[in-house]
């Protein structure tokens, strides 16, 4: 009988992808011991409170070059600084 595909695998199997999963987690660990923590709580607040900031720009329209630059910037920020803080408090 043929072993499942990846995609045929329960999420809570232990595979390559959840192996890569923990390295990822780890690496700001051990690149930075002791500021990881405060590094990923920055990152999840930021993630939090940058959403503040499109009210603006989305009530105001996004008429000019300016402010579709900006509110591209602020997304690509939210998104890096949520990338970082996923697993504050895990």
């Amino acid at each position: 009988m043929p072993s499942p595909r990846p995609s045929q695998q329960r999420s809570g199997e232990s595979g390559p992808t959840s192996d890569r999963r923990d390295d990822d987690h780890g690496a700001l660990e051990r690149a930075v011991p002791g500021l990881a923590s405060p590094i990923r709580a920055a990152g999840f607040w930021t993630a939090v409170a940058l959403p503040v900031l499109y009210l603006p720009l989305l009530a105001t329209g996004l008429s000019s070059s300016l402010d579709c630059v900006l509110f591209l910037g602020l997304l690509v920020t939210n998104l890096l600084a949520l990338y970082v803080g996923h697993a504050h408090r895990r």
